[in-house]
């Protein structure tokens, strides 16, 4: 009687477990597909979402955000000064294709989200030294990777609207990632953060693996990319004759 008794309670634990951690993937992939969702939309129709910022710009109070049902205000770094020269931006920007999904991309991504949020860690260098691009690799695909990096609540707009904006980033490199031409696919890994709630990784590539991309001059004629076996890394393209 002892022992069906403790088996039941192992077997409503091994129950309970799964539906948790399921709830949990499932919400994270939810969040990774809106985020991937919000940026074509900006990709796409830049000026309407300069619309949006617009509304957003009224949330703020000189440097302090006040968002809907938050009485305490966000310190930023620049106010609204980043956000006016966001608008412009977005204003002058002409629609980009949508983004389709990379899965070796949205895995790096995600690798690399799981490790800086288990640390409570920050940046693009994970502790092992690797970078976007060998993460990228280690899932099979190639170095040429652009990424961009979110830290704080789990809602695809929040998520979008800062790497556009890139309050405090001079040189607005995660928003030039996110309107870069060339780029056609990109991935998205998004985990909890021990410091900031949530992280998102987003990586970006002209191809789905992150591979260097083929003029369609060399497509016609066969190219391929190989690579080359004393070279670690090096990869070569050869058209057939």
């Amino acid at each position: 009687m002892i022992l069906r008794f403790f088996t039941a309670i192992a077997a409503a634990c091994l129950a309970i477990i799964p539906a948790h951690a399921n709830d949990a993937a499932a919400s994270r992939r939810a969040l990774q597909a809106d985020v991937l969702e919000e940026i074509n939309f900006a990709r796409q129709h830049p000026q309407e979402y300069a619309e949006r910022l617009r509304e957003y710009r009224d949330m703020f109070d000189g440097r302090v955000l006040f968002l809907p049902g938050d009485d305490n205000g966000v310190y930023t770094n620049e106010g609204v000064d980043a956000v006016d020269e966001a608008i412009a931006f977005l204003e002058r920007q002409s629609p980009l294709p949508a983004l389709s999904q990379g899965e070796v991309l949205m895995l790096a991504a995600h690798d690399h989200a799981e490790a800086q949020g288990e640390a409570g860690a920050t940046g693009h260098v994970s502790r092992n030294g690797a970078g976007p691009g060998d993460r990228v690799r280690r899932r099979g695909g190639d170095i040429f990777v652009g990424e961009s990096i979110y830290y704080g609540v789990d809602r695809a707009e929040h998520v979008v609207r800062n790497l556009i904006i890139d309050d405090g980033v001079p040189s607005r490199g995660h928003r030039a990632q996110l309107f870069t031409p060339d780029y056609r696919f990109a991935g998205v890994g998004c985990a909890e953060h021990r410091r900031f709630q949530h992280i998102c990784v987003v990586d970006l590539a002209a191809t789905e693996n992150g591979a260097p991309e083929i003029s369609a001059w060399a497509k016609a004629r066969g190219a391929q990319l190989f690579r080359v076996p004393d070279l670690p890394g090096k990869l070569a393209s050869v058209a057939a004759e």
